[in-house]
């Protein structure tokens, strides 16, 4: 399978159960920003339920702005912020610590542009699942393709209808199972059977 996907923020586990299946990888990165999606945010389960994490961005005059160039407001201590919700929702996770000393870079370089740092974390996530990360980038926006398999709707996680079988999550005994949050959910509770865990789910 050959995939058109999004590069996002810390991703869903529906973004890496398509990449587990696909045989080629290519990211969008000619398209337009586009609010309330997950290019700037992801979803943890916290021990209060469902959590949004949410990276400040420059505003912009133009109505129109390519993702690719869309910066980072740095002057919020976003980085900060974000590591210690994931603390208190992963501290207790069997894998959180197996893991942080791979992850911590993301919340101590400052990027200026939120893409670079979307490709920075698939980099790192990938490299901890032990899957083969080659992939391409988009050359020009298509609004329609006809090559590869469109995995672009994912990156609105709203519309992201994906159902996937339970594993244990650190708060379910207090809020039972919450399905497809970021891939970082899936990563500290399941360790390296994530990735068996993926190639077996279906999208």
């Amino acid at each position: 399978m050959d995939i058109l996907l999004h590069p996002t923020y810390f991703p869903s586990i529906s973004h890496f159960a398509a990449m587990a299946k696909a045989e080629t990888i290519t990211f969008e990165v000619e398209d337009n920003f586009q609010k309330q999606t997950n290019r700037n945010r992801m979803y943890i389960y916290s021990p209060n339920g469902i959590q949004l994490l949410n990276i400040p961005l420059k505003h912009t005059i133009e109505p129109h702005q390519k993702f690719k160039d869309i910066k980072i407001e740095n002057a919020f201590n976003w980085q900060k912020q974000h590591f210690k919700s994931l603390e208190a929702a992963y501290r207790t996770s069997p894998f959180f610590e197996y893991f942080e000393d791979d992850i911590r870079p993301v919340f101590e370089k400052q990027h200026t542009f939120m893409m670079d740092l979307n490709f920075q974390i698939m980099e790192i996530v990938t490299d901890c699942l032990g899957m083969d990360f080659k992939y391409a980038k988009t050359e020009e926006y298509f609004h329609e393709v006809t090559d590869k398999t469109d995995f672009r709707s994912l990156v609105n996680g709203k519309k992201d209808t994906t159902v996937f079988e339970p594993y244990t999550q650190v708060f379910e005994e207090k809020h039972g199972f919450i399905n497809n949050l970021s891939i970082l959910d899936l990563l500290f509770n399941e360790g390296r059977y994530a990735m068996e865990y993926l190639k077996n789910q279906s999208l």
